[in-house]
């Protein structure tokens, strides 16, 4: 499979374009070449529920 290449760096300033984060714009702090996806600074962010454990009981 071969890939298209990505113009955006490390640092670069974009601009989402669809979802329910669109016309957000933040930084992107990561690019996965292998996949085509880039993490942006504050978009998408999740927070995992899980439940206590021993561990953990907080």
């Amino acid at each position: 499979m071969e890939t298209r290449k990505i113009r955006i760096k490390k640092d670069d300033k974009v601009k989402v374009l669809t979802g329910k984060d669109k016309d957000k714009i933040g930084k992107v702090l990561k690019v996965i070449k292998k996949t085509n996806r880039v993490v942006v600074e504050n978009i998408n962010v999740v927070k995992v529920h899980q439940k206590p454990t021993q561990a953990s009981p907080d």
